[in-house]
Parts: C-alpha cells; structure tokens; sequence
C-alpha cells in the first residue's frame, strides 16, 4: 500500500537531519567507521555529498478532473494511527487533496465508493485536527487547507423561489436542502476548528482568508437550507472576530448584500443570519458612536424595514435598531422618523411588527427626543387605533400599558391627547371589536386619570366638530336633493 502511495504522489521525506522513512539509511565503510572514532570533524569530512539528506518537496496540488480523481481514489490512504508523527503532516496533506474533489449528489448511484470514501477521511480529518498533540495548522498546510475549502463550498446556488407575499407564504414553504450535506458539514466543521483553532495564525491566515474569500462566504448566505446558512453565521463571526484587519471591509460586504436585496432584489434566504452577527457587532461598538456606524443604521439597517417579507427577519432587525438607540439616545429621533417613512400602509401584519419595534425604541427614548418626533408619531398611532383590523388597533392600545411611555404621554399629555382623542371616541362608538372596545376605555380612563379638565376640554372640542360635520353633512344632502328635484323637473319636461 506504502510503495503505491510513493508510485502516486513521489517518495516521503523528512524535514530537518532525520532520515526518511521510506528509504535505508546509507551504509558506513569501514573508513567512516574508523574517522567517526577520531572524532566530530572526522565524521563530518567522512560523509560525501552524494549521501547528504534529502529535504522534503511541497505535495503538487490535483488537478480537479475526472481522470485525476479516479486515479486518487485507485487506492486506499493509510490512517493517521498508522504513520509515525514525523509523517502525519504529508499524510494530512494528502488528504486534504483527496477531499478536495466533489461528487454529483443528485444522482444518488453515482460514485458510491468515493463518495462514501471522501466522506470517511473528513471525519478522520475532523478527528485528527481535535487532537492536541502539536500543531496542525502551520503555514505549510494553509494553502491546501484554503484549496480543498475552496472547492468543496463555494459553488453556485440552485435558483430559489421569490419571497413576493403576494404568491406565496415563505413560512409554510419547505425549503430545498443541500443534497451534498453530508459531506458540507463535515467541510464546515472543518473551517470552524480551523478558524477557531490556537494554531491558526491570524497574520499568516489572513493571506489566504482574505477578503475574495469572506465574499465568497457571503454569497452563500442566500442558500434555502437553514443548516448551512447557521454554520456561515457561527464561521463568519469568528472570522469576524479572529481577523481584525477585515473588520471594516466585513461590515461594508454585509452593507452591500442588504442595499441589493431593498434596491434590487428584495429576495435573500440569509438576512436574518447576517442581522444576528450584526447584533452582536453592534453591541461591541465603543461610545461615541463613529459616523460610519450611524451611517450604517441610517442607509443600510433602516431601509430594511422597506421589502414585504420583513417578516422574516424582523425581530433581529429590531435588536439591531434599539442596540444603536440604546448605546446613543439621541438616535430616536431620526430613527423613529425613518420607521413613518417606512410605515405600510395596506400591510397589516407589517403594522403589528411596527408597533412592536414602535413600543422597544420608545422605551429607551429620552423625553427630550420624545418631543421632537412625538406629533407625528401619535397621528400614526391615532389612525392604527382606527384600524378595522383589530390586531393593529389592539397592539396600538396596548402602548399604553407601557410604563415609561404612559409617563412620557403624562408630560405631554396636552399635546398629544387633542392627536388620539378623536380617534379613542370613535372607537368607543363605533369599532366591531370587543376587546377594542374594552381596550379603549382603558385607555380613556388614562388620560381622565392624568387630566380631567383637559378631557372634557376635548370632548367639548369634539363635540362641536361633530355638530359641525353634522351640519355640512344635512347641508350636503340638501344640495343633493335639490340637484335631483331639478333634474326630475328638467326629464319631465323634456317627455312632454
């Protein structure tokens, strides 16, 4: 089995003065004999250079084709038990280079052996880098670790259905699973241990996980299978966090997929993943804030609240807006006002996910900002109390049970209560909804607790607006009548 290795990838040698292996050591003349009992410069002037030891020479790596996989997969490698350590390190190589060819998992009786064959040498490759007894990654092996990472994940993605809610409910679709998965995750524990591990040095590692590289990983957020895109969330925030020289250029990769999927697309199966890394950065940026952190929030977190499957990634967006509004208060000013920009207007599953973000960002705002934002914010709200649908005007009421927002409207309450009380009256009135009903007059009694006088101010305000309208409404039906007597009149004569 050994002579067939040699026959396929050269003999093995050794680094350093050793010996290898494979081949006899040279034979000592009677002469060498004698000069090595003379002493040290005796032996050395005794060894010609002919017999000097050889170094060993860099594995070539394959050439990915047909022919040559079936010329790597004629024979079996030996496992790492069965080589001394000073051979582990070609072994390890080798093997490398045999995983590095991929196979058509669409055709299940295809390459059956070598399937099942790559599929054994990862995990032993998996098993292998978990043990601690050297270093495993060293510079000598990085560039055929990179090859075989390289040609086992990034490929081309199926075509996936769009996310257009008009069609189609993403949630109770199922999604396309990766067919070669049980060879990718095996490969994708393997870029995890390598990232992760002690021996990886990230100033020599950054040569080959470089920045092509972390783009080629974004890419295969879009992949439907959800196994896939949870490994590449753990792997890039490692890489994220091991790599510091990517750091700016990972956070303007990750802008760049998001401005594609609101301007362009509005279809990618890995928001939500590359959210919760985002979350996670966020929370790790120091105070004051950068522009370029705010500029963030404002042209890239913002706009995705825009696309109409939202939904499906909505609450990490969420903890990434109030993460910015916690560490910087007076961020809620102008993101309050970007969420009306982006409020829907006929989506009322959207407006329920609003008025949730709505509730977490008011929570942390300060009563000056309140002031600055709080007269359209509460003409928004005043028309999601008058919403037919009752889950919309429910979770708008339900803002009152708030605390902290209850004292915010408090010291405002002048303002802010002539904005609802129209819409709460009417409500109270009129809404097909019980528990609305019940709601209303809870939050009726609020603002009665807070400041009689100015309810009944309001109400008497009301009033004559709705004697008003009472007014205008009898005066237009007069008109109308009028309009239709004449026109009786006018076809009367006209039929004479």
């Amino acid at each position: 089995m050994l002579r067939s290795m040699k026959q396929k990838f050269g003999s093995k040698t050794t680094k350093g003065n050793s010996v290898s292996r494979d081949e006899p050591a040279p034979q000592q003349n009677s002469r060498q004999t004698t000069a090595s009992s003379s002493g040290l410069s005796g032996r050395a002037g005794s060894i010609s250079r002919n017999n000097s030891l050889p170094v060993r020479e860099k594995i070539p790596q394959p050439s990915l084709d047909p022919a040559s996989a079936q010329q790597y997969y004629a024979d079996t490698l030996p496992s790492f038990r069965d080589v001394p350590n000073s051979e582990k390190q070609a072994l390890f190589i080798k093997k490398l280079h045999l995983c590095a060819f991929t196979f058509d998992f669409t055709d299940q009786s295809k390459n059956v052996r070598e399937k099942e064959v790559k599929r054994q040498t990862l995990l032993e490759l998996a098993d292998y880098i978990n043990q601690k007894d050297g270093a495993k990654f060293t510079d000598s092996v990085a560039e055929d670790v990179i090859f075989m990472l390289n040609n086992n994940l990034f490929r081309a993605l199926p075509a996936t259905k769009s996310h257009d809610q008009d069609n189609t409910d993403p949630d109770e679709e199922e999604p396309t699973l990766e067919p070669a998965w049980p060879h990718l995750q095996i490969v994708y524990e393997f870029l995890l241990r390598y990232v992760c591990a002690n021996d990886t040095d990230a100033k020599i590692a950054k040569k080959y996980v470089d920045q092509s590289f972390v783009v080629r990983l974004l890419e295969l957020f879009d992949s439907e299978d959800p196994r896939e895109r949870d490994y590449l969330k753990t792997i890039l925030h490692r890489i994220y966090g091991k790599f510091m020289v990517h750091r700016p250029f990972v956070r303007k990769a990750i802008n760049n997929v998001f401005y594609r999927f609101v301007f362009e697309t509005e279809h990618h199966n890995g928001i939500a993943e590359l959210l919760e890394i985002l979350g996670s950065i966020i929370n790790g940026f120091a105070l004051p804030l950068k522009d370029e952190h705010k500029s963030f929030l404002h042209k890239a977190l913002m706009p995705l609240h825009k696309p109409k499957c939202v939904g499906l990634y909505h609450q990490q967006l969420a903890y990434c807006v109030t993460q910015f509004v916690d560490k910087e208060p007076s961020l809620a000013e102008p993101v309050l006002g970007q969420l009306l920009k982006f409020w829907p207007l006929t989506n009322s599953q959207k407006e329920v996910l609003f008025l949730g973000e709505l509730e977490e960002i008011l929570e942390m705002t300060q009563a000056t900002e309140f002031a600055k934002i709080m007269v359209p914010l509460f003409k928004q709200v005043a028309k999601c109390l008058n919403s037919s649908h009752f889950q919309v005007a429910e979770r708008s009421l339900f803002l009152w049970n708030n605390e902290y927002i209850v004292s915010l409207v408090a010291q405002h309450r002048q303002v802010i209560l002539p904005v609802v009380f129209n819409a709460l009256e009417s409500n109270a009135r009129s809404h097909w909804n019980p528990a609305v009903h019940g709601l209303t007059s809870n939050v009726k009694k609020v603002f009665q607790d807070m400041d009689m006088n100015l309810w009944r101010e309001c109400e008497a305000h009301y009033q004559q607006e709705e004697a008003k309208q009472r007014s205008l409404r009898e005066q237009r039906q007069k008109q109308w009548q009028q309009i239709e007597r004449k026109a009786a009149q006018r076809s009367a004569a006209m039929q004479r």
